[in-house]
């Protein structure tokens, strides 16, 4: 690789040939700031001009994050000029902009607040544009809430859609100053492609998106002496709702949760973990009679509700492939209203189940109409991380020196293989632990499946177990990824005969719902957090050894597959196709 030698701030610096003034900033330590620059995503556009530099025999100021090095180089990244101007381009901005920044959900992560700091802006001298919220402001998803009037038009949303999601919802429209991004043909979000995963909100540096809020209905549902209100938690909270609160990314607050969720005043706090479990023990088993009587191969799992979504947009001629089985959030949710209810004694219509998501995307399939198999909504309403983190603040409690406290029993029990469902690779890993058991009566030699871990975009991987021989294994993570796959099984060069797809890059541990940042630094501290409950705190790692799952087919299920399984955890799928609906003519 060749290298570059430049002079920065008077610092010699030396970088690969090809990078930008921005990449070798950085590596020497030097701090840039920008509003556009996602190079994670490989989106360095060049839009947002606060990463403006000075080159010496260049006539004018450089954005960095779009200009390569070369050998010779001097680059000056705070004289005078260049502190004058990218304030005056914040200064513009702010011009531009609602100011509600003390109530917009993006207060103290916003990244337009922190660069306006980083500059030493402290007034504007531009009168203010108004901004009526009648036609800019988005709310027909269930999920995800586009406020244009905050817009910068960074793009990033465009290019995570686009290039990463695959999905290609929203685009630039118009030119200029009047620039904007919207769905494709200017749709209600709704109307659109939309797989609703929420990867638009992480990159988003402002409040332009952000999830459907639920916590005041919450809150009423909490408030109501008639009503019993529950709640359950997907595995990749504990490893990340103690950064709402400073807590290092990665931290696993497991009991602390536990304990919130009791002081905001649930009258059960379970744990989805419980019905991630369960998920393996129906998807297992469905697996196994597709290979014995040669059913649609590879199956694939459909714990996501994104990855299902853009499976009915995208490959709707493919949906035989998927799993029948429910999320583990909607397992929980028909199981809460029947086998809860009867064991407790109380109404299922009194009951209301919350959960606490990771995921926007859970938002979407809580109010599917496949999701009632209960004969009531089986998820009354899904909170993501950073609305739970809303939730705790305002309740005033101190999150930091609460006690470690336990769940509740029947369906609070869970295994090590139920917490990996939060990494990409997790569900796959958890089905072969139980797969292997089931066929051959034995434990895996090992359980730790590491092919299938880490943030490759595809990984593959082959266990031989038992009579079936060699079972190939796919997992995806990422929509486009996934598209990579679902490709090969069109062309039928798929020999897999299961297949993980995560929606979200990194799994759950990176959901639209979970706290700002999420890069992929922080996916892998999350991730390990799952990986350290399973090998280190869980006793049982192996979904077929919980007991309260063993409880629940012996007292109420009485068998995987069989027809109150059927009823309760499994479902179908929509042919959306990619046509979409034209705007009505007003």
């Amino acid at each position: 690789m060749s290298m570059v030698k430049l002079t920065i701030d008077n610092r010699s610096v030396e970088v690969p040939a090809g990078s930008t003034i921005l990449e070798a900033a950085k590596s020497a330590g030097i701090k840039i700031p920008t509003l556009c620059a996602w190079p994670e995503i490989k989106h360095t556009p060049g839009a947002c001009r606060v990463c403006m530099t000075e080159v010496e025999g260049q006539r004018s100021l450089i954005a960095a994050c779009v200009f390569p090095v070369s050998d010779g180089m001097v680059v000056h990244t705070n004289t005078e000029k260049v502190r004058k101007a990218r304030k005056m381009v914040v200064e513009l901005l702010l011009a531009n902009h609602p100011q509600e920044c003390t109530y917009c959900v993006r207060n103290g992560s916003c990244e337009l607040q922190k660069v306006a700091e980083f500059v030493g802006l402290k007034e504007v001298r531009f009168p203010y544009t108004q901004f009526p919220s009648e036609g800019l402001i988005d709310r027909s998803s269930p999920s995800i809430v586009r406020d244009s009037r905050k817009c910068i038009d960074c793009h990033r949303c465009v290019t995570v859609c686009e290039q990463i999601q695959t999905v290609s919802v929203l685009t630039p429209a118009h030119r200029g100053s009047d620039v904007k991004v919207v769905p494709a043909m200017n749709l209600p979000l709704n109307e659109s492609n939309c797989v609703t995963c929420g990867q638009c909100i992480l990159v988003c540096p402002v409040g332009a998106l952000y999830e459907k809020d639920e916590v005041d209905l919450v809150w009423k549902a909490l408030q109501d002496p008639t009503k019993h209100v529950i709640v359950q938690e997907a595995p990749a909270i504990r490893a990340a709702l103690g950064e709402e609160f400073g807590m290092p990314p990665g931290s696993l607050v497991t009991g602390k949760m536990i304990a919130a969720l009791r002081r905001l005043g649930f009258d059960r706090v379970f744990d989805t973990n419980f019905t991630a479990d369960l998920t393996i023990i129906e998807e297992g088993n469905e697996l196994l009679k597709r290979v014995k009587e040669g059913g649609t191969l590879p199956m694939i799992t459909s714990c996501s509700p994104g990855w299902i979504k853009f499976c009915e947009h995208f490959y709707p001629d493919l949906l035989d492939h998927l799993s029948t089985c429910k999320s583990p959030q909607q397992m929980f949710g028909a199981l809460a209203k029947t086998y809860y209810a009867e064991t407790a004694g109380i109404d299922p219509k009194d009951i209301v189940s919350v959960s606490i998501m990771p995921c926007t995307a859970k938002k979407f399939e809580a109010q599917r109409p496949e999701m009632a198999s209960s004969g009531y909504r089986d998820v009354d309403y899904v909170l993501t991380t950073r609305e739970l983190g809303r939730m705790i603040r305002e309740a005033g409690i101190d999150f930091d020196n609460l006690p470690d406290e336990d769940y509740d029993a029947p369906m609070g029990e869970y295994t090590g293989a139920g917490t990996i469902f939060g990494a990409t690779g997790g569900v796959m890993e958890a089905a072969l632990r139980t797969v292997y058991a089931v066929v051959t009566g034995e434990n895996l030699p090992s359980l730790d499946i590491t092919p299938v871990r880490g943030l490759d975009g595809v990984k593959e991987a082959a266990v031989k177990v038992g009579p079936l021989g060699d079972v190939k294994v796919a997992v995806a993570h990422g929509l486009g990824n996934a598209r990579k796959l679902m490709d090969k099984i069109r062309e039928g060069k798929a020999d897999y005969a299961f297949i993980e797809v995560m929606c979200c890059p990194g799994g759950c541990v990176s959901g639209g719902g979970e706290p700002i940042p999420t890069n992929n630094e922080i996916r892998i501290k999350r991730s390990s957090a799952l990986y350290a409950d399973d090998g280190q705190v869980q006793k049982k790692r192996q979904s077929h050894e919980n007991e309260s799952v063993k409880n629940l087919y012996d007292k109420f299920l009485k068998k995987p597959l069989g027809h109150k399984s059927h009823e309760l955890l499994h479902t179908h799928y929509t042919k959306r196709g990619t046509e979409m609906p034209h705007k009505q003519d007003e």
